[in-house]
């Protein structure tokens, strides 16, 4: 365990200890620094205050950082559709609802854990907790990840994406009838300044981001489209579908509450082409649509949602 002895300066007179914290200690969530706050493991001249504590100048803050603890990601027994598989990658269909990799507080029955229970030969260069992870889709999203098992694929196959040779293809259903057969959503994508779980379109702190869609068949409330990526930004096409007034479907966080009747937004990564690390050869795979997005597809034909 790790101790620091900090003082308040006359300017953050009044600001509220967590606060305080989060800027004395660059990186630590809010949320883990007011934790350490009620496990007393940071005192006020020697004593435990609470989250709400307001700052005074020359406070002698005691701050005690417990060791992380090591973390070890067990293989499970877990069913995996699996695609393709040879010695250098693995092409995973994914569930709707499995989470990609694990995180503190969630660390068993991921995709991750999944594959340590199929194979052991997994690329570390991503570390212990995401082995062969390449690139990820949300844990609402179903379809198809490529998954490095040597370093050298996933050194290649991280080119490929970050040199947008790619291919990756999603089916989605989207809110409202959307007027264009096809187009291109050109537009920057940060963090949201009110939520940090939530993305958002910004010139603030953004990276660039760019879909393409095609309408594939329109019914009265809602448009069934196939979007391409060319980028892969956290939340891509849930963000911009939702910035061009069509959110998706089973989506509240960024759409309407009153949605299709589906687990998840209405997401499918279909479609997944790479160069073949080894082989140099492109490679194809196709994934089919999930039954519950099929279903809602049936339903839609037969107007129930007219």
């Amino acid at each position: 365990m790790s101790d620091h002895v900090k003082y308040v300066d006359v300017r953050d007179e009044g600001t509220r200890v967590d606060a305080w914290m989060s800027r004395e200690i660059p990186g630590e969530s809010r949320s883990r620094l007011q934790q350490l706050i009620k496990d007393k493991c940071i005192l006020v001249n020697g004593s435990a205050v609470k989250t709400s504590y307001r700052m005074k100048t020359d406070d002698e803050v005691t701050i005690h950082l417990p060791e992380p603890e090591p973390l070890n990601v067990e293989p499970e027994d877990i069913p995996l559709d699996i695609v393709y598989e040879d010695h250098s990658v693995i092409v995973v269909n994914k569930p709707r609802g499995m989470v990609v990799h694990p995180a503190p507080g969630n660390m068993s029955g991921t995709l991750v854990n999944a594959l340590l229970g199929h194979c052991h030969d997994l690329s570390g260069i991503n570390g212990v907790m995401r082995p062969g992870i390449v690139h990820r889709i949300d844990k609402e999203t179903s379809g198809l990840l490529m998954v490095a098992k040597t370093d050298t694929a996933h050194r290649s196959l991280a080119a490929q994406l970050k040199d947008k040779t790619t291919k990756r293809e999603y089916l989605a259903l989207v809110h409202g009838c959307l007027p264009h057969d096809e187009g291109t959503i050109d537009a920057p994508i940060g963090r949201s300044d009110k939520d940090r779980k939530k993305m958002m379109v910004t010139d603030k702190n953004s990276k660039h981001a760019v879909t393409h869609f095609k309408v594939i068949e329109r019914f009265s409330k809602y448009t069934y489209v196939s979007c391409r990526l060319e980028t892969g930004r956290t939340h891509q096409i849930r963000v911009h579908m939702a910035y061009i007034g069509h959110p998706l479907a089973g989506d509240p966080k960024y759409g309407p509450r009153k949605t299709l009747p589906i687990h998840g937004q209405a997401l499918h990564a279909a479609e997944l082409g790479f160069v073949h690390p080894e082989t140099n050869q492109f490679m194809l795979f196709h994934a089919p649509l999930p039954e519950d997005m099929n279903q809602l597809l049936i339903r839609l034909r037969n107007h129930e949602w007219d």
